[in-house]
């Protein structure tokens, strides 16, 4: 095994057509740990822009330097060899310190059977012993993309001051646009933290009854606004949601989410949007009712904030909510385990037949 190992990583070969690409890893180097890996997620709402061709990367070049896309030589091209950022898996060689075969580890590095790692360079965080190492898919960075939503609605309160996730939701009243995986899980989190009441609307009848069977209430996506207006009086005319964190990638749901505020309240935007926003109606409420929209990336935690919140940190809040809530999780988020040989036949399938799904997981069998 240290002589190399021989690795295959599903990529995305020409718009529509999934492969598999192979290499070979070299003898692993002093401080570098190799994975073998058990699962891996799909992350469809970014993954499904390269079988698509819609992804922005395949049409702009991004430049790193003033942080802009630029209508020129795109940054990727076809085939794309590397997609996914949800794995976990177990070490099996190790020249690292504090890094010990057998360990099971979460981290992104695409949807491939194995990786050598540099812990120098690349994030992972181990998984605790008592957690199902299917919900260790989470763990690096998709649970870290929610729960920087919640700091980012915390610093929109507190400014550099957050000392706890809970700051931004405790007590308030919330609303989450889009019951996809991003929208259940940042729920579950705001839940968790405090808040006082979280309703999750989404336009897909099968997503709304997921989120029911989570135990929130829930709403048709184009009466979210008339739910929160009703139910969240403030007084007078100051009524809706105090926050909304918005995890659906359509411009209608944003223009619905700032529907739902009440007056000066604040969008936490999460959504991967592809296209343009003819549905977001700017000189409407979010101009007579003086609402904010705060984008939250996953590579950006807010300003005065990253030394404090890293994602190790975040990652470690996102270990907390699985123990609270992996059961859960794993009975009513996790919709399809595949066996990671059939992923390119699947990923056919689910664009063109457009099944119902929330996260998918490719499950690697090693002999």
């Amino acid at each position: 095994m240290s002589e190399g190992m021989r690795i295959l990583s599903l990529g995305v070969e020409q718009p529509g057509k999934a492969y598999f690409f192979e290499y070979e890893d070299g003898a692993l180097q002093q401080g570098s740990f190799r994975i073998e890996t058990l699962y891996t997620g799909l992350s469809a709402g970014t993954e499904l822009t390269f079988l698509k061709g819609s992804n922005p990367y395949l049409h702009a070049r991004w430049d790193e330097h003033f942080a802009v896309f630029l209508p020129e030589e795109p940054t990727a091209r076809f085939p794309v060899p590397f997609l996914g950022y949800m794995e976990c898996g177990r070490v099996v060689e190790s020249r690292a310190r504090h890094v010990h075969p057998g360990q099971i580890v979460a981290m992104a590095y695409g949807h491939k059977t194995a990786h050598t790692a540099d812990p120098r360079v690349e994030f992972f965080a181990p998984v605790p012993d008592n957690l199902d190492p299917l919900l260790g898919i989470f763990i690096a960075q998709m649970g870290p993309i929610c729960a920087n939503g919640l700091l980012h609605a915390a610093a929109e309160l507190t400014g550099n001051t957050v000392r706890d996730l809970s700051d931004g939701v405790r007590g308030r009243n919330v609303l989450v646009m889009g019951a996809g995986v991003i929208g259940l899980l940042t729920a579950l989190f705001v839940r968790h933290c405090g808040a006082a009441t979280v309703a999750v609307a989404d336009a897909v009848p099968i997503r709304r009854n997921i989120a029911g069977q989570l135990g929130f209430p829930v709403v048709e996506e184009e009466e979210a606004w008339r739910y929160c207006k009703e139910t969240w009086s403030h007084g007078g005319a100051d009524r809706g949601a105090d926050v909304a964190f918005q995890c659906r990638a359509h411009s209608l749901s944003l223009h619905q989410a700032l529907r739902a505020l009440r007056p000066q309240g604040t969008v936490i935007d999460l959504a991967f949007y592809q296209r343009g926003a003819e549905e977001l109606r700017l000189g409407e409420e979010f101009h007579h009712n003086a609402l904010s929209i705060r984008c939250a990336q996953i590579g950006r935690v807010p300003r005065g904030l990253s030394f404090t919140w890293d994602r190790q940190r975040l990652a470690q809040q996102t270990v907390q909510l699985l123990r609270a809530e992996g059961q859960a999780i794993r009975d009513h988020i996790i919709t399809n385990v595949i066996p990671l040989n059939e992923a390119p036949k699947f990923l056919t399938h689910l664009i063109e037949q457009r099944p119902d799904f929330l996260q998918i997981v490719f499950q690697v069998v090693h002999e």
